[in-house]
């Protein structure tokens, strides 16, 4: 009889572990036995977890070897307890090594990459910079450089009248500047001891007077290769511009031709394709191996995509309303599908050597506040 492969899903807690073994065991090859542990589980001297598995329709916690593959569904930043992992059950055995992503670090290795067309100028936050980059881009945004959900994320735009708007989530002014003097000395009271980005502000359309956003869904499937699983678009709620809480989340195969014309879809749709998977790959060659992500695209006023953010642990609840899709199973199947191709293929050790278990310091690349204003992001002829 063929061995079972022990595929284990790490999430945060122990409370966490019978919610996201019921959802995936369903989706489980019968040559798969499925584990859920979190880090606290791992009895590293023993060489063994303590995981939660379904035995004959009961879910049941006992003691396991070390699995064969781990899927990593921690939001985590550091590397030490993946890296400590691989190190016992073999290099490329873990993935999803990380999954909270550094906006800044991530900006540094979009730019130069091959979607550098798709990625909005961004900067590591800086007080006396700011004046010179809120009157090249008129628009722009201040993002935690750990962040999600669009917390904390402060719309700055300096309006045909003079005023400099700033706002938080929605889009009607929390506060009004005269100067971007007065700008600095707002955000001096207002943002935290965290690091924070400013992003060129890009002019979306909207639909129905709200904004909108693509989120493609990449996934790695059973060859192991990137695959796009699902495209769908989320509304913000009416007079706010963050789609992270979406009021709708719909088929993006039905909000294509509202925004572009019949010529124009078949090309959109295959740049969506692909600028995700050149993204997913640029990512995964840094960060190391990844088994999913979801890339965030904008259209700008010309019909242009832009890329506003990358997620390493995309929130799949947003896909309920869409129960009956045909991808929807595909969305937790893909993991374990992958899960099973890595633990099929040869291991080796990890060595202290490989970078990519290894949290990076951050690249700080020269910020220029000289250059003519950006062609992209035109002054507007009227207020938004």
């Amino acid at each position: 009889m063929e061995k079972l492969k022990l595929i284990a899903i790490m999430v945060p807690t122990r409370s966490s572990r019978a919610r996201t073994l019921r959802i995936y065991q369903r989706y489980c090859d019968p040559s798969i036995r499925l584990i859920a542990f979190c880090p606290n589980d791992l009895l590293w001297a023993k060489r063994r977890v303590i995981g939660l598995s379904a035995y004959k329709g009961r879910r049941k916690q006992r003691v396991f070897p070390l699995p064969d593959v781990v899927y990593n569904r921690c939001f985590n930043q550091k590397t030490e307890t993946i890296a400590r992992l691989e190190a016992a059950i073999g290099h490329n055995k873990c993935f999803n090594i990380i999954n909270f992503f550094n906006k800044w670090y991530l900006y540094n290795i979009l730019k130069p990459s091959g979607v550098s067309p798709y990625v909005p100028d961004t900067y590591l936050y800086d007080r006396d910079e700011l004046p010179g980059l809120l009157k090249r881009y008129r628009l722009m945004y201040i993002k935690p450089v750990y962040g999600s959900m669009g917390k904390f994320v402060y719309r700055i735009e300096w309006m045909e009248t003079g005023e400099i708007h700033v706002a938080l989530h929605s889009l009607t002014a929390k506060f009004i500047c005269n100067s971007p003097e007065d700008v600095q000395k707002l955000l001096d009271k207002h943002l935290d001891g965290r690091k924070y980005l400013v992003q060129q502000g890009i002019r979306s359309q909207l639909l129905g007077r709200r904004y909108f956003d693509f989120r493609v869904l990449m996934q790695k499937n059973r060859s192991g290769q990137w695959a796009i699983t699902n495209i769908v678009t989320r509304f913000a709620y009416r007079q706010y511009f963050n789609t992270a809480v979406c009021e709708a989340v719909v088929d993006a195969a039905e909000i294509l031709p509202l925004v572009f014309g019949p010529n124009e879809i078949g090309d959109i749709a295959q740049g969506l394709e692909v600028t995700s998977r050149g993204a997913a790959l640029a990512a995964e060659e840094q960060l190391g191996l990844l088994g999913e992500l979801s890339v965030d695209f904008i259209v700008d006023t010309e019909n242009r995509l832009w890329i506003i953010e990358l997620n390493g642990k995309p929130h799949k609840s947003i896909y309920e309303d869409l129960k009956g899709r045909a991808f929807q199973q595909h969305i937790f199947r893909r993991p374990m599908e992958y899960a099973a191709y890595l633990a099929e293929t040869k291991a080796y050790p990890a060595t202290p050597s490989d970078t990519r278990l290894v949290t990076r310091p951050d690249p700080k690349p020269a910020i220029r506040t000289d250059a003519p204003p950006s062609t992209n992001n035109p002054a507007p002829s009227k207020p938004e």
